[in-house]
């Protein structure tokens, strides 16, 4: 795995030993950024369920101001501190080793322009997190939420939790979901 574009480019990121992180390979990590290429530029990243750190060092390198890792993993987090560091992004970024529904508390910021989630497989967290999402200041009209979620996830509950689903991008087995805070009338 490695940093596709910008200031750390080509650089190679460790990845936690086991099988308790999927690392997003670099082809659809390649199609996501180039998605989100317009809206990185001095913005708010959160990196939720953040294995190595490579979306939020990738949002980092293409320009992202600050980046928040999220991970209770300890050898995923170790990952994230060696991963930052090997960068020189360490100075952008905030690290919380906890989980990620007590960490969404932490964050104390006027607005997040993008929110990124590859919670573990069928076992309801992007429901959970959305849930937390939903009364958070810092998440408005503004702010884009990216679910990576297995193809056949369904997320029609995100209406229920006061969110639209903007677009879907499929890949063989898995999905980028975009989401936004639906508008108040």
């Amino acid at each position: 795995m490695r940093v596709i574009a910008g200031t750390a480019r080509s650089l190679p990121l460790k990845t936690p030993e086991g099988m308790d992180t999927r690392p997003t390979t670099d082809r659809i990590k390649e199609t996501l950024f180039n998605i989100l290429q317009p809206y990185l530029t001095d913005c708010v990243f959160i990196d939720l369920f953040s294995g190595s750190g490579g979306i939020g060092i990738e949002a980092l390198s293409r320009g992202a101001k600050h980046a928040y890792f999220i991970e209770s993993d300890k050898n995923a987090f170790t990952c994230i501190q060696s991963n930052v560091v090997f960068t020189r992004l360490a100075e952008k970024a905030t690290l919380l080793k906890q989980d990620v529904f007590s960490a969404l508390s932490m964050i104390h910021e006027k607005e997040a322009d993008i929110i990124f989630l590859d919670p573990p497989y069928e076992q309801g967290y992007e429901r959970k997190v959305l849930a937390i999402l939903a009364d958070k200041p810092y998440v408005t009209e503004n702010t884009w939420i990216i679910a990576e979620a297995k193809l056949l996830e369904d997320f029609s509950f995100a209406s229920d939790l006061g969110f639209e689903i903007e677009r879907e991008k499929k890949y063989k087995t898995n999905k980028h979901v975009f989401l936004r805070k639906g508008r108040e009338d």
